[in-house]
């Protein structure tokens, strides 16, 4: 099929430092803009060196160090080339409305430009996946089961299609494999009528540490902060960050967490 635009659209894709809007930086841009006369696709793809290191679990995923964009031009050097190209197109990601976009307009203010989505149609494939998939027991009930959700937020009745859930689960992906998205690993048939082989699938997906994510595991195993200054940093290396931890009001696993780091349990 062919889009029917009024306006070019242009996709978009970054590769950054890491997670934070504010802090992190751009390393990879892809940009794919269909004109709205019905031309052929433009294809843009550049690096850029962001002037800090990557975190470990940024790296872990696009694998773009320092030697990788050591030659490649700072984003300042490529910003007026991306406004032309980019022009006045509505845009269009996946995840773009909450990350790749707000990046950009940042990276685009540190260089000294405006980037504007005023007047532009801003179309986040994941937000339309979310609403026709919604992520709830009742639709889970009825994809996986065939059923539908009678006296829904009664914790009773919420129990039992949440069991029915699992075993619909089951069944259904007996015979099917997965691939892990960020090391591309194909696990055979993870899930199974086997209740450690399906702790250990969620968990292989899971970095986090504890339950609120306030700590996650890179891709080497070490612990690091996922929140405040020292996000992306071993834990162990900041014994104060982990002492003011158990002295504040935060959740008593990840207070243990702290404890266990420090006390040299865990790294």
């Amino acid at each position: 099929m062919q889009f029917q635009l009024d306006k070019d659209l242009c996709f978009l894709d970054l590769e950054t430092t890491g997670g934070d809007i504010m802090k992190d930086r751009i390393v990879q841009i892809a940009l794919i803009k269909y004109p709205k006369d019905g031309g052929a696709a433009i294809e843009r793809s550049y690096l850029v060196n962001p002037g800090q290191p990557s975190s470990a679990e940024a790296l872990a995923i696009h694998g773009l160090g320092e030697q990788e964009l050591k030659d490649a031009p700072p984003f300042k050097l490529l910003a007026i080339e991306l406004l032309d190209f980019i022009g006045d197109s509505d845009l269009a990601g996946y995840n773009s409305n909450r990350f790749d976009i707000p990046v950009l307009m940042e990276e685009f203010s540190r260089a000294g430009f405006e980037f504007s989505i005023e007047g532009r149609r801003l179309i986040d494939a994941m937000q339309i996946f979310y609403k026709m998939e919604p992520r709830t027991l009742k639709a889970a009930l009825r994809f996986y089961c065939g059923q539908n959700l009678e006296n829904a937020h009664d914790a009773l009745a919420d129990t039992r299609a949440t069991a029915e859930v699992l075993k619909g689960q089951i069944e259904r992906y007996a015979e099917s494999n997965w691939q892990d998205p960020k090391t591309e690993k194909v696990y055979e048939r993870p899930v199974k009528n086997d209740m450690q082989a399906l702790h250990d699938f969620i968990q292989q997906a899971n970095r986090k540490v504890d339950l609120g994510g306030r700590f996650v595991r890179n891709a080497e195993g070490i612990i690091l902060f996922n929140f405040g200054n020292q996000k992306g940093q071993p834990a162990y290396k900041h014994p104060n960050t982990l002492r003011w931890i158990i002295d504040k009001e935060f959740p008593v696993q990840v207070k243990n967490i702290a404890r266990a780091i420090l006390g040299g349990k865990l790294k």
